[in-house]
C-alpha cells in the first residue's frame, strides 16, 4: 500500500490554514493545485495506471517536495490559532 502525499495527510495540523490560504490566497491556491496534480500523477506512475522511466519519476518526486516545502513555509506563517 503507497502513502498518501496529499496535503490534508501531510500536514493534518494544519487543517483549518489550507483550508484559508486556497480560498483568500492566489497564489498558493495555485501551488495547491499544482502540487494536487503532481502528487496525482506520481501515485498513477506508483500503481502502474501510468508508466515512465525511473528518472523521470524521480524528477517528478523532487518537484512535488519543493512545492511541498514552499507550501509547509505558507502554512507555517498563517498559523491559526486553535
Amino acid at each position: 500500500m503507497l502513502e498518501k502525499h496529499d496535503l490534508h495527510h501531510e500536514f493534518p495540523e494544519f487543517e483549518q490554514e489550507i483550508r484559508h490560504l486556497k480560498m483568500s490566497d492566489a497564489h498558493f491556491s495555485r501551488l495547491f493545485k499544482e502540487y494536487h496534480e503532481l502528487d496525482q500523477e506520481v501515485h498513477r506512475i506508483e500503481v502502474g495506471v501510468e508508466t515512465t522511466s525511473d528518472e523521470y519519476l524521480e524528477t517528478k518526486k523532487l518537484a512535488r517536495l519543493h512545492l511541498k516545502d514552499e507550501l509547509f513555509n505558507m502554512l507555517k506563517k498563517t498559523q491559526i490559532p486553535a
